[in-house]
């Protein structure tokens, strides 16, 4: 039984991947995400961007039932949306920023408000001028 279940999910993984076209991006909690949605609205479609800092994800990558949850702060109001990683309604994700965080959940995010709820941000480009110094010296 489980095995029929496991291979639907993965049939309608590839479904939808091969749907959306493009993969999306890796992301991971803390980081600043655009989450491009499709929203119904009587007979017409239009995509809607939900922005703010991924808190939380659910299950791995590669499972079916695979959610997310975003949270920004809107008029000085907190609000969290959980999104499914293979909907056919979501368009796609864009990563604005990579956070630097050393937890899994960031619920504490939400008793938090002002420059208390900021995540440090990683800088890349340490990373680069360290990997150019490296070929340039290795080089020569």
């Amino acid at each position: 039984m489980t095995n029929l279940i496991s291979n639907f999910a993965q049939e309608q993984v590839k479904k939808i991947k091969e749907a959306r076209g493009a993969e999306l991006p890796s992301f991971k909690v803390g980081d600043t995400v655009s989450v491009k949605y499709k929203i119904t609205e009587g007979a017409s479609t239009r995509i809607q961007a939900f922005n703010g800092v991924v808190i939380a994800t659910a299950k791995d990558e590669s499972n079916y039932a695979a959610t997310f949850t975003v949270r920004k702060i809107s008029s000085g109001v907190g609000v969290e949306r959980k999104f499914p990683l293979y909907s056919p309604l979501l368009a796609g994700v864009d990563v604005l920023k990579h956070g630097v965080v050393r937890r899994s959940k960031l619920y504490y995010l939400r008793n938090l408000t002002g420059k208390a709820s900021r995540i440090k941000e990683k800088l890349d480009f340490f990373e680069q001028d360290t990997a150019e110094k490296v070929a340039t010296n290795g080089n020569s």
